[in-house]
């Protein structure tokens, strides 16, 4: 076996599916890690810093719950008219043109950035239902885990690099020709959608449509229709799929987690009294020792299945949870960043491999749709307890040690799933499709 076939990058169609991931990654990183600093300090900067941090989390919940209504109904007629890779270039222009006009986001501009973030937020996660629904169609049941963790790692570079350069230019603006950081931080909006269309094209170039999956109940009836029905029809058979069901669940639960960590990890830092640059330092080593565990995720998983190495993560969660509950020193950050940076994309990307063999490829994008709802939504309860926990002990740190729950009740459900089943089950209603 080659190296690139190690890596699940042998076939050109592989390489520019998982290029998207390099692509879209850099929304998930320069916007989602910068944008929210530029809200409150500039868009929102003359409102009150509560009133500011209210609005922000009022255009992100928006952002989610649009996320969670446009997902699941526009999944079915992606695949009812063949047309995931259209909803996808839609969603992608859509992100992409609201990301570049954040540079036209000033002072006392609150209400445009919102807004722009909320759409742009949008796109970049609707578009990922369609990229993630083209999976199960170019890679086979032995490739796919290799494939989807390629992706992880090639977005950890591009985020990486980009954000990276972001940050120098932003602490440093006129070395590079700004006039001061407030310019800076807009072009990097600016660069991130380039970027982000740039690396787009090899994947409308080479990753082939898949063909359109018509059902008998939907002849002559309207796109309104369609996607209603469809989404009734696969619900009422999800007992016919309850391996992917139940995977969905444990997602659900295990991602919060992963997800509460990842949102609240500079708070914390920041609480204990770690230095704001060791901060920015740990975000970009997650970003780039996260990719050669990405890698070695796929290969585990070829031998020994995605589900076994999937709650190996998990039990590296619980205790790098334990370890953060403990944390005293930068020394100590640093060492809980990289167990984060160990796992977390290996778990979300076999994740979404492992969900690829459960489902009828008929149904990708519709199913795919459900599993954007339930990726979005990770980090909801978490974040509840969270603030749950800081208001009544007024310390983040006994905040922290509950997110532990997380990782065991959503390893617990994983135990059930029934992986040979679940294919079984996904082949069969291929076949009589």
């Amino acid at each position: 076996m080659s190296l690139l076939e190690r890596l699940g990058l042998h076939r050109p169609e592989l390489r520019a599916w998982a290029l998207y991931d390099w692509a879209n990654s850099v929304f998930m990183t320069t916007v989602l890690q910068v944008f929210p600093i530029y809200f409150r300090t500039v868009a929102a900067g003359e409102l009150p810093p509560a009133t500011a941090g209210a609005r922000f989390a009022l255009a992100t919940s928006l952002s989610v719950a649009l996320v969670a209504v446009v997902s699941p109904l526009l999944g079915p007629l992606a695949d009812h008219h063949a047309a995931k890779k259209r909803f996808l270039a839609l969603f992608l222009a859509i992100g992409s043109l609201s990301t570049a006009g954040l540079w036209f986001v000033g002072r006392g501009d609150w209400l445009l950035g919102a807004s722009l973030f909320v759409v742009g937020n949008l796109g970049v996660t609707a578009s990922i239902v369609f990229y993630n629904a083209l999976l199960p169609h170019i890679a086979s049941a032995g490739e796919v885990d290799r494939v989807s963790t390629a992706g992880f790692a090639l977005g950890y570079v591009g985020g990486g690099a980009l954000l990276a350069v972001n940050l120098l230019w932003i602490q440093r603006p006129r070395s590079f020709g700004f006039p001061d950081d407030q310019t800076a931080i807009r072009a990097s909006f600016l660069v991130a959608a380039v970027w982000w269309v740039l690396f787009s094209l090899p994947l409308f170039r080479r990753v082939p449509e898949p063909p359109a999956t018509r059902e008998p109940a939907d002849a002559g009836r309207g796109a309104a229709a369609i996607a209603f029905g469809r989404l009734a029809r696969t619900l009422r058979q999800a007992p016919r799929h309850r391996d992917a069901f139940l995977l969905l669940a444990a997602y659900f639960v295990y991602n919060d987690g992963i997800n509460t960590i990842i949102r609240m990890a500079t708070l914390y830092g920041t609480e204990i009294g770690i230095p704001r640059g060791s901060l920015i330092a740990a975000i970009l080593l997650v970003q780039f020792v996260g990719v050669p565990f990405a890698f070695l995720f796929g290969v585990l998983a070829d031998r020994f299945g995605a589900k076994r190495v999937i709650l190996a993560a998990l039990a590296v969660y619980v205790v790098t949870t334990v370890l953060a509950y403990r944390m005293q020193t930068t020394a100590d950050f640093f060492v809980v960043a990289v167990l984060v940076a160990m796992v977390m994309g290996g778990a979300q990307a076999l994740t979404r491999s492992l969900f690829a063999t459960l489902i009828p490829r008929h149904k990708s994008a519709e199913l795919y749709g459900i599993f954007g709802v339930f990726d979005k939504f990770g980090g909801v309860m978490g974040s509840a307890l969270f603030a749950l926990m800081l208001t009544l002990t007024g310390s983040s740190r006994e905040a922290i040690l509950g997110v532990v729950v997380f990782f065991v009740v959503g390893g617990l459900l994983l135990t059930q799933v029934d992986v040979a089943r679940g294919q079984l089950a996904a082949r069969e209603a291929e076949a009589s499709s």
